[in-house]
């Protein structure tokens, strides 16, 4: 498994991108997954950095999240709404893992209360999915082009250029 903390390591330039374009967006992304029939489905997530880990965590009985446990693809792409992308996107995929610790899913709450101010501390999760990143890659404008930054498990960072 590749924690964020070994993705932020491995690929430092995509990772900077994903967490600025994340955080300037409150922390909002789009999760695609596959539905049932086999089409993809995206939805609205927050995920959260934690412990070294990116976490996909939020309603229970969501069908994103019934998705998840048929079928544990996913890909994360931050939310962009400038189409000029002059700040940059980024987007991971992997795996989840369904993580049952109840002692973590608390520390966890506690931390997004401290946070946050939203208390789920005491409640129990239906489903508290880890992120295997097994992909990544970063788009930023300079000058007058592209660079697409592109990331896989046990190989260097690598850019392309777009003109």
């Amino acid at each position: 498994m590749t924690t964020w903390k070994e993705f932020a390591h491995a690929a430092p330039r995509t990772a900077g991108v994903f967490a600025r374009r994340h955080a300037a967006t409150g922390n909002l992304c789009l999760l695609a997954t596959l539905r049932s029939d086999g089409f993809p489905r995206i939805s609205p997530l927050e995920p959260r950095f934690f412990e070294g880990q990116l976490w996909l965590v939020g309603m229970p009985g969501t069908t994103k999240f019934r998705d998840l446990a048929r079928d544990p693809r996913f890909c994360l792409h931050t939310a962009t709404v400038d189409t000029e992308v002059k700040e940059g996107d980024a987007k991971l995929w992997g795996v989840v893992e369904d993580v049952r610790d109840p002692a973590l899913h608390q520390r966890w709450a506690t931390a997004l209360y401290e946070e946050t101010g939203f208390d789920l501390r005491g409640k129990e999760f239906d489903h508290f999915y880890a992120a295997d990143i097994v992909g990544g890659s970063a788009v930023e404008v300079r000058g007058d082009h592209l660079e697409i930054t592109v990331w896989k498990p046990g190989e260097p960072e690598r850019v392309v250029e777009k003109r």
